[in-house]
């Protein structure tokens, strides 16, 4: 996940509960096989990764956000109250 603040993250946020379980899960795949996707120096598995980020969505720590100019859905960290990205495992 990109470490801009929300004040650069483009378009609007999707709450996870919004989609479908089908449309949430092509998401999050799109998302973690997008090259230079970093998991460290460790092969991760597809299904790792999917439920890893599954739950940093679900835990608010990762929001979905959906550019309209671009038609694009990306998946950012989550900013906290003072506008910095908050750490995630």
């Amino acid at each position: 996940m990109s470490d801009r603040s929300e004040e650069t993250q483009p378009g609007v946020e999707v709450p996870p509960e919004a989609l479908s379980e089908e449309a949430l899960q092509r998401v999050i795949e799109e998302f973690v096989s997008r090259e230079g996707t970093e998991y460290g120096g460790h092969e991760v598995s597809l299904h790792d990764k999917v439920a890893t980020v599954h739950r940093q969505l679900h835990r608010g720590d990762a929001v979905i956000r959906f550019d309209a100019e671009s038609g694009s859905v990306g998946i950012y960290p989550a900013s906290s109250k003072d506008g910095s990205s908050r750490d995630r495992t």
